[in-house]
C-alpha cells in the first residue's frame, strides 16, 4: 500500500488542529430558543458486531461508544435494505424502498416526497448534508431536493480509482467549517446537519494510523476482517473530531445527535462478502442511538427498530408534529420516560427487501425496479422469513439460531404475512417504474464497479 499523501496528512493535521482549538474554547451558554439543533451521522457498511459498545472485543470505536452510551442505544436496529442509496433514502422519507422509488443504488426517490428534514426547515432549521459515497449523487440519488445546502464530496481517490470518494478527514473538515460558519452567522438559529462517511466499504484499506490501537501488525498486509477493523477505527477517530467541534460551539444541551449506519456487510459469512443481495443477517444488523444531553437518559433499547424511526423519532423528541404518512416509530416518549403509557413494541414486525445494485445495459433499464427485486423478508418476535425470488423460502430462529445456519425450508410455505409484504413491494416498485432511470456515463459505471454495485 502506497504511503499517505503530503496533503492527506496536512488535511488531518489541519482537522485535528482546529478541533482541539475549539474543545480548548469556552463553549458559549444555553440560549433560550425553542429547538435543539440535530446532528445525523452515518457510516456506511458499519457491522454493529464491531463496535465495542456492542461487545466487540477490540477497541475499534472509542469516540462512537462514548456517543452511543451517552443516550439511547439500539441493539435490535435493522436496516430496510442492504443497499446504501434505498437505506439512506428511507431514513430521511421514512418510507420502504418501494415507495420512495430508490430501490436500487443509481435510482433517483420520488421527486415532492415529505421528509422530517424538510419539516424543520419549514420551523426555521437550517439544513446542510455532506456525503462522500459516489451512490448519494443528487442526478443518482435524487436527496439534494431535502436540504438547503447538499455537498458531495467526491474529489479523492480513496483506494487508488478514480476520483469518487472522500476520505473521512474530509468529510470532517469540511462539516467543521460549515458548524463555524454557522455559529458565526446566527447562533441561535437551530440547524441539521447530516454527515455522511464511506468507510468501512469495500475494498477495504489498511488505516496505517490506527493499527497500534487495535494490537495490529504493522509491517504486513492484513486479511480483509482485519483492514474492515482498521478503517471503523480511522472513522471513529474522525467522529470524535466532529463531535468535539460541535461540542465546543454549542452547550452539550443544546444538540440531538442521532447516529446509525446504512447497512451492515457480510464478511465471509454464508460464504459471502459484500451487501446488498440477500437478507441475511450480517448485512442488516447496524448500530442505532439517540443523545441528548438531559433529555435522553443513558438506556438500551432491546426492541426491534429500523432506519424507518430516525425522523419520526426526531420530529417527536422536539415536539413537532409527525407526517402521517411515515411507517416508522415515533420512540421519544420510550427514550425520556415523559409518558407512563410509552408502550414498547416487542412484537413488532420489521420488513426487508433486497435489490441489485446498480443498473445494467440497456435491457436491464427496462422496469429496472421490478427486475431488480431478489428477496423480500420478515422478523416477528425472533422469527425470520426470507422469500428468495421465485420461490425458494427460508426461515431461521433467531433467538435459537442467530447465525443462521439451520434453514428451514423443506416442508414450509410463506405465512401470509410474507406473502403479503411481497405483493405490496412488486405492486410498488411496479408504479416506481414510471420514474427516470438515469443513464450512468462511463465514469459511474467504472464506480459502481469499483463499489462492487455491478458485476
Amino acid at each position: 500500500m502506497l504511503p499517505e499523501s503530503k496533503n492527506t496528512v496536512l488535511r488531518a493535521l489541519r482537522v485535528l488542529g482546529w478541533s482541539l482549538a475549539l474543545a480548548a474554547a469556552v463553549a458559549p451558554p444555553a440560549s433560550a430558543r425553542r429547538f435543539p439543533n440535530v446532528v445525523v451521522v452515518t457510516v456506511d457498511t458499519l457491522r454493529a458486531d464491531h463496535l465495542s459498545s456492542y461487545g466487540y472485543s477490540r477497541q475499534t470505536s472509542p469516540h462512537i461508544d462514548r456517543l452511543l452510551n451517552g443516550g439511547a442505544r439500539f441493539t435490535e436496529a435493522r436496516t430496510v435494505e442492504p443497499l446504501t442509496n434505498p437505506a439512506l433514502s428511507s431514513l430521511i422519507t421514512s418510507r420502504y424502498p418501494h415507495e420512495h422509488g430508490a430501490s436500487r443504488n443509481g435510482l433517483p426517490m420520488r421527486s415532492g416526497l415529505p421528509s422530517f428534514v424538510k419539516q424543520l426547515q419549514r420551523r426555521g432549521f437550517s439544513t446542510a448534508a455532506f456525503v462522500g459515497n459516489w451512490t448519494l449523487k443528487d442526478e443518482i440519488s435524487g436527496l439534494a431536493e431535502h436540504f438547503d445546502e447538499y455537498h458531495e464530496v467526491l474529489s479523492r481517490k480513496r483506494w487508488l480509482i478514480m476520483k469518487g470518494e472522500a476520505t473521512a478527514d474530509d468529510i470532517t473538515e469540511l462539516s467543521l467549517d460549515w458548524i463555524e460558519q454557522q455559529a458565526a452567522s446566527d447562533p441561535n438559529q437551530p440547524f441539521l446537519l447530516w454527515v455522511h462517511y464511506v468507510e468501512p466499504h469495500a475494498p477495504y484499506r489498511s488505516q496505517r494510523t490506527v493499527l497500534d490501537q487495535l494490537g495490529l501488525a504493522t509491517d504486513r498486509d492484513l486479511p480483509p476482517k482485519d483492514r474492515y477493523d482498521s478503517e471503523i477505527a480511522f472513522v471513529d477517530r474522525s467522529i470524535g473530531l466532529l463531535v468535539d467541534g460541535i461540542d465546543a460551539k454549542y452547550p452539550a444541551e443544546e444538540t440531538l445527535y442521532v447516529f446509525a449506519a446504512d447497512h451492515g456487510e457480510s464478511l465471509g459469512e454464508h460464504r459471502y462478502w459484500g451487501h446488498g443481495r440477500n437478507l441475511y443477517e450480517p448485512g442488516l444488523r447496524i448500530p442505532l442511538g439517540f443523545k441528548w444531553s438531559g433529555q435522553i437518559p443513558p438506556t438500551t433499547v432491546e426492541q426491534p427498530s429500523t432506519l424507518l424511526d430516525v425522523g419520526p423519532t426526531v420530529l417527536g423528541l422536539i415536539g413537532y408534529p409527525i407526517d402521517r404518512s411515515y411507517v416508522g416509530l415515533d420512540w421519544s416518549d420510550a427514550l425520556t420516560g415523559t409518558s407512563s403509557d410509552a408502550v414498547l413494541p416487542a412484537d413488532r414486525v420489521i420488513y426487508l427487501q433486497a435489490h441489485k445494485g446498480a443498473v445494467q445495459g440497456v435491457e436491464d433499464r427496462k422496469k429496472a425496479r421490478q427486475r431488480g427485486l431478489l428477496q423480500v423478508g420478515l422478523v416477528r418476535q425472533g422469527r425470520k422469513e426470507i422469500l428468495d425470488l421465485p420461490k425458494s423460502y427460508l426461515v431461521f430462529d433467531l433467538q435459537n439460531d442467530p447465525r443462521e445456519k439451520a434453514r428451514r425450508d423443506a416442508n414450509e410455505t410463506p405465512s401470509r404475512a410474507l406473502s403479503d409484504w411481497h405483493q405490496e413491494v412488486v405492486d410498488g416498485l411496479a408504479g416506481a417504474d414510471s420514474l427516470p432511470v438515469p443513464e450512468l456515463d462511463e465514469e459511474g459505471e467504472e464506480q459502481m464497479r469499483s463499489l462492487g454495485y455491478i458485476d
